[in-house]
């Protein structure tokens, strides 16, 4: 008898009625500018189908060829509400891009002659995944990678008054890019497929003799601060609680001390503001003063925030929501996600597979929440391999041979990404591989990725397949007691665990399925199964060297039922003071243990 398709329920989160956040925004507030026009919006959107098969990786493969030609069929679908993505219902589109289709975006936008700096440019945050742009008719530039932002000059192809820019977007999920929880028979731990423009898109017009980007490094005294571009001398002035700190300098590099410097952490979020001014050039900026590093404490390796040993009391991040799948209908979303795990008594989000928007890293850094952020996968998954082998134990000896193309994007993406967040305190941690999907030469890029940021924490191998070399042990325990103990020389992370689920009535996606690894009838017996594991099993690990541990995870997702929240964000399942009680618990055990 065939499997009948599930029945699945289209849920509205509470950020569809927010007015306080909006996408038109500044989407990259540590490199703000005056100079800003959001293209955010009402964009028209037609599908390209393609009537001959391409078997390069891409229609666009390469971009060296000319990719508009005559062999396609072209159907207009009406208005796109950018940056949702077109597959979801709050993009108006509620469309999947079918085999050798191409979706194609119009804008008209009206530029004044005053807002024609030297140079203007236009941003994408991120478009999945092959990107071609055209300005009046004219190529602006191609990419290709769905999770990372690009920019390129158009000032010989604007003009004062109006324009039309065009994007075309190819999105084969090809697996040897960075994919995510994506697949196209989704369920299970699989998700909805995306594609287009998934996040802000906006212009800013600058002097021919810019700043580039800045780089910010800090310790608990002072803020070494490295600027690229702009003009040979440049001022600093920083805001902080006993007036301002001005500081002229010449070259790309200087130190300023804080004096009586307050230091950012979960507890007291603080963040200094400031504004350099280099020629024509000014921007507004932020920094914290706070260090990560891995100490020996009584004899065990410690991960420590600002010099003492912290635990981190995570959860899983998945970064989906009901609205809008990889896009929240707001920035409300990014804010609710952190403020109500906060309230909680968490103190991490691991970001799971998934990069996010610029603001996101920022709400973390305003409001208080550590991030531990995954690279993106790429390659083959193996169910048998990658799953069902380690979790009964045999969880050494595989690696993933990749080919040169993967090998290429991957390692240049981990790059990109590191220097995209290097300047957020937020971010203290990052894995390199999960579960061995697409894992191979781990020791290897682990040294060369310390090497290139030596200022975060760098687990090479989340969960199992783990090589020689890495600051952490990284554990995943599912469907089993927990009971790991710590080596002295490595602090001790348990970075998955959990996966309780409780499917609330009328806020699941999936009207006749449940997925999670326990599962349970109510939010209380749901709040005491999870009180019954941290009290029973987390506790008495603290006691033999643990130095976090990351819960599955803050909401459900399509089919996953395991989350703290519901997909839709309108109900939070657990006990409020319970959860508080259990986490001053594991706090206080830490600090016995560490103090």
């Amino acid at each position: 008898m065939a499997n009948k398709t599930p029945r699945i329920c289209q849920l509205e989160t509470p950020f569809e009625k927010d007015t306080q956040f909006s996408w038109q925004d500044y989407p990259r507030p540590q490199l703000k500018r005056d100079s800003y026009i959001s293209l955010c919006g009402v964009w028209q959107l037609s599908v390209k189908k393609y009537k001959v098969k391409v078997k390069q990786y891409s229609r666009f493969a390469g971009f060296a060829r000319e990719y508009q030609t005559d062999d396609f069929e072209q159907t207009e679908l009406g208005g796109i509400m950018v940056p949702y993505p077109p597959e979801s219902r709050i993009s108006g589109i509620e469309r999947p891009l079918a085999e050798n289709e191409t979706y194609l975006y119009t804008r008209q936008f009206t530029l004044a002659e005053e807002f024609i700096n030297d140079k203007v440019l236009i941003h994408f945050g991120a478009v999945d995944t092959n990107t071609v742009v055209m300005v009046n008719g004219r190529l602006a530039g191609v990419h290709r990678g769905g999770y990372l932002p690009f920019s390129f000059d158009i000032t010989e192809l604007i003009v004062a008054g109006e324009n039309t820019i065009t994007v075309e977007v190819e999105d084969t999920l090809d697996i040897e890019l960075a994919y995510g929880k994506q697949r196209k028979d989704r369920g299970g731990m699989w998700y909805t497929p995306i594609s287009g423009i998934w996040q802000p898109v906006w212009l800013e017009s600058v002097p021919e003799n810019h700043i580039e980007s800045i780089r910010l490094t800090p310790s608990l005294e002072d803020i070494a601060i490295e600027v690229k571009g702009g003009a040979e001398e440049k001022t600093v002035i920083i805001s902080t609680e006993n007036g301002y700190i001005t500081k002229v300098f010449s070259g790309e590099k200087v130190t300023i001390s804080i004096e009586n410097p307050q230091h950012w952490s979960p507890e007291k979020p603080y963040l200094y503001n400031f504004e350099i001014i280099s020629g024509k050039d000014r921007v507004q900026s932020y920094f914290a003063l706070r260090t990560v590093t891995i100490e020996n404490v009584k004899g065990q390796n410690y991960i420590c925030l600002n010099g003492k040993p912290y635990f981190f009391h995570g959860l899983l991040d998945q970064g989906y929501f009901a609205d809008g799948i990889y896009t929240p209908f707001t920035p409300a979303g990014f804010v609710w996600d952190i403020m109500e795990m906060k309230k909680l008594g968490f103190n991490t989000l691991r970001k799971h597979i998934k990069i996010e928007p610029d603001l996101f890293y920022y709400y973390c850094d305003k409001y208080g929440m550590l991030v531990f952020q995954d690279m993106m996968n790429a390659g083959k998954y193996n169910y048998i391999i990658d799953t069902v082998l380690p979790t009964i134990g045999m969880k050494k000896g595989v690696t993933h041979k990749p080919s040169p193309r993967r090998k290429e994007f991957f390692e240049k993406e981990c790059r990109i990404l590191t220097d995209l967040l290097y300047n957020h305190p937020s971010v203290v941690y990052y894995t390199i591989f999960n579960e061995g999907w697409g894992q191979y030469d781990a020791d290897r890029i682990y040294k060369e990725l310390k090497e290139y940021d030596p200022t975060r924490i760098w687990d090479a191998t989340s969960g199992w397949f783990i090589e020689k070399d890495s600051d952490v042990d990284s554990h995943h325990i599912y469907f089993r007691k927990i009971k790991i103990k710590a080596r002295p020389s490595r602090p001790l992370i348990l970075s998955e665990f959990g996966g309780f689920s409780w499917k609330v009535p009328d806020h699941s996606f999936n009207l006749d399925e449940e997925y999670g690894y326990k599962k349970f009838k109510s939010g209380e017996e749901l709040t005491k199964g999870l009180c019954d594991m941290y009290y029973g099993d987390i506790v008495p690990a603290i006691r033999h060297g643990l130095n976090g541990a990351i819960l599955t995870q803050v909401s459900d997702v399509e089919d996953e039922t395991n989350g703290i929240a519901t997909y839709d964000r309108q109900v939070i399942k657990t006990d409020e003071k319970s959860m508080q009680d259990m986490a001053n618990k594991l706090f206080e055990t830490f600090s016995q243990i560490t103090e």
